[in-house]
């Protein structure tokens, strides 16, 4: 039997499209990775390892690795001392209109 070849993207799209549930989780999910893919980008910037983030946070390397590969969300409080251990802060800030 030979494998189908899917475009994931699209198969996600009309997910989206035809269902407002997944539409507000998958949003959702969405906002929550790009945070984390920015924390990710300031620490290598700042050239510091998961375990050398993990010393300035009070967490153990393991910890840092698992937001970092997207298998557990950290709280906004575990996030924040994250970012504070970057140099950086978490505020709201007013969308721009669309």
């Amino acid at each position: 039997m030979p494998f189908l070849q899917v475009n994931v993207e699209q198969e996600i799209q009309k997910q989206r499209e035809n269902d407002p549930e997944f539409k507000k989780i998958w949003d959702e999910s969405r906002a929550e990775y790009r945070l984390i893919g920015e924390m990710i980008s300031l620490r290598k910037k700042k050239k510091i390892t998961q375990k050398e983030l993990a010393l300035l946070t009070g967490n153990k390397q393991q910890v840092i690795s698992r937001i970092e590969r997207k298998e557990s969300i950290p709280t906004i409080r575990a996030f924040s001392r994250i970012l504070d251990a970057l140099g950086y802060e978490l505020q709201i800030v007013k969308k721009k209109s669309v």
